[in-house]
């Protein structure tokens, strides 16, 4: 199940109030080797995308923390979830959504700052450059909503 336009995520982290995207798009990911590279490629097409068909301005910081966010977000879905993961993005006038599903239930959480700590920081990276992050439980598995700021400046819906 993915969000149809202006419904918000559910529950299960900070609050990411309805927003009515622009243009949206969604693809299925096989899990192989080449399905993070191919995700990032998605997400900078759906960009340039929307910026082609409406009056956007997508920086490069946006690109760039889109980029970082869907990597990591399909490295863990690629990780630990068996079978595919569903990417949907969707755009407004303000913020870049991005939606990854897979089949595992397990609501993943931010682990403590630890400096010695190898690995394992995806979720606190997206945390951290999200203006939003909801986590919920689906029927099957779980849906990740992560909403990229377009601009610096604070957006109050």
């Amino acid at each position: 199940m993915m969000t149809a336009p202006g419904d918000p995520p559910a529950s299960g982290g900070d609050s990411a109030a309805p927003v009515e995207h622009l243009i949206r798009a969604g693809y299925a990911l096989g899990g192989d080797d080449g399905c993070i590279a191919d995700a990032r490629r998605c997400a900078l097409a759906f960009l340039g995308q929307a910026e082609a068909d409406y009056p956007l301005s997508v920086s490069v910081r946006v690109r760039d923390l889109t980029q970082l966010v869907v990597s990591e977000l399909v490295t863990n879905a690629c990780k630990y979830a068996p079978g595919p993961v569903l990417v949907e993005m969707g755009i407004s006038a303000h913020a870049v959504d991005v939606v990854v599903w897979d089949s595992d239930p397990l609501v993943p959480a931010a682990r403590p700052t630890d400096p010695d700590r190898i690995g394992q920081h995806g979720l606190e990276i997206v945390k951290a450059v999200s203006q939003a992050l909801v986590i919920e439980r689906e029927p099957v598995g779980k849906r990740i909503t992560a909403r990229i700021a377009l601009s610096d400046a604070p957006y109050s819906p």
